[in-house]
C-alpha cells in the first residue's frame, strides 16, 4: 500500500488543526510544524490557505460518504442505521466535548467569516440529511421524512453545542437514549397522509 503523498500529510493535518483550532486560527507554519517540513515545501504544494480548505472539505465529505455506506451496509433496518447517527454522539464524545461538531463548527465559523466556501462545508450536512431521509423513508415516514431528518440533524447539534458547553458526557448518553426511544415510539406512531388537492 502507498504511503500518503506529502498534499495528502497537509491536508490531513489541515483537517484535525481546522477542528481543533479553528480554520482562521489555523496557520500555514502550524500545518508545516505537524507535517514536519519546510515552509519552502509547504509553499510548493499550497499556496493559500482557502486551497488546503477546499481539499479539508472534500477529505470530510468523503469521509462521511464512506461513513454512511458502512452503516447502510452493516445496519439490518433502517431503525438501526438511524441509532448509528445517534451513536456517533458517544463514539466521538471525547472530542465533541472539547471541540464541538466538525462540521457545525467549521459551518459556523465559516458564516461568521462569511466565506465562500461555507456552501460547501454545509453540503456535508446535506450528505447527512439525504441520507436520513433515505432511512425515514425506508421505515415508512415518506410523508414527513425529510422534516424527521431536519429535526434529529438539529437535535444532534443541539446535544454537541451543549455537550461541549458542559463537558457532560452523563448528558450526552441520556440524550441518545431519548432518541433511541423516540425512534421505536415513530415506528409505532400512525402516519397522517397528507391530502390531495383537486386537480
Amino acid at each position: 500500500m502507498a504511503s500518503d503523498s506529502t498534499r495528502d500529510l497537509i491536508v490531513r493535518a489541515a483537517d484535525e488543526l481546522f477542528y481543533q483550532r479553528g480554520f482562521e486560527k489555523t496557520s500555514f507554519a502550524d500545518i508545516a510544524e505537524v507535517v514536519g517540513i519546510s515552509r519552502g515545501n509547504f509553499y510548493h504544494h499550497f499556496k493559500a490557505k482557502d486551497d488546503i480548505l477546499s481539499e479539508v472539505i472534500t477529505l470530510r465529505a468523503c469521509k462521511t460518504k464512506e461513513m454512511l455506506d458502512m452503516w447502510t451496509r452493516n445496519a439490518k433496518t433502517p431503525a438501526d442505521r438511524l441509532r448509528c447517527f445517534a451513536q456517533m454522539l458517544i463514539e466521538n464524545r471525547k472530542n465533541i466535548q472539547r471541540y464541538g461538531c466538525p462540521v457545525g463548527t467549521l459551518c459556523s465559523e465559516l458564516a461568521k467569516l462569511d466565506h465562500p466556501s461555507q456552501g460547501g462545508a454545509g453540503m456535508i450536512f446535506g450528505q447527512f440529511r439525504s441520507w436520513l431521509r433515505e432511512q425515514f423513508e425506508a421505515l415508512g415516514r415518506g410523508v414527513d421524512a425529510d422534516s424527521l431528518s431536519m429535526h434529529l440533524l438539529a437535535r444532534s447539534q443541539g446535544i454537541a453545542a451543549l455537550a461541549t458547553a458542559f463537558h457532560d458526557e452523563t448528558f450526552i448518553r441520556r440524550e441518545v437514549e431519548l432518541i433511541d426511544t423516540w425512534l421505536d415510539d415513530l415506528k409505532q406512531a400512525p402516519i397522517k397522509s397528507r391530502s390531495r388537492r383537486a386537480s
